[in-house]
């Protein structure tokens, strides 16, 4: 599985939730992509003022801070498929 996550550089909340999810990318196997948004217009634009944003494909499983509770329970239901 892969999760992304859109991603400032000079972001602090970006940084802590991408440090914060090597737990669960190490327990659920999963890769992280990261997505510098200033990178991309049309994903700055999109994404702009909720960036960190974590996604699964199309699927926002959080934005500003870690949910933990929302990413476990979406992890669980994606390894049950």
């Amino acid at each position: 599985m892969k999760l992304t996550l859109m991603f400032r550089t000079y972001c602090g909340l970006c940084h802590q939730m991408r440090d914060a999810l090597q737990p669960y990318l190490a327990e659920y196997r999963a890769e992280l992509e990261i997505v510098e948004i200033d990178d991309f217009p049309d994903l700055e634009a999109k994404y702009n003022e909720l960036v960190p944003v974590l996604l699964h494909g199309e699927h926002e499983i959080c934005h500003w801070h870690l949910d933990e509770a929302a990413l476990r329970a979406y992890l669980e239901a994606q390894a049950a498929h």
